[in-house]
């Protein structure tokens, strides 16, 4: 059973190396697939997908440099 959990564990990372990036990702997707429902659609949708992706990937990036500096 350990070595099952292990090669879950082992197979998980090769697809997710930052969790809180994986789930802010998550988060803000669920948020805009949200949005797009209550909002009338228009020409918003993809920047502000765009942006909101870019500014997680920047602090996320920020994160990782400062914890490295250290």
């Amino acid at each position: 059973m350990q070595a099952l959990i292990k090669i879950s564990q082992q197979f998980v990372a090769l697809f997710v190396d930052d969790g809180r990036l994986a789930a802010s990702i998550l988060i803000w997707i669920a948020l805009c697939a949200l949005l797009v429902r209550l909002v009338p659609a228009g020409m918003w949708q993809g920047p502000v997908l765009f942006i909101g992706l870019a500014l997680i990937l920047i602090a996320s990036a920020l994160q990782g440099a400062q914890r490295r500096s250290r």
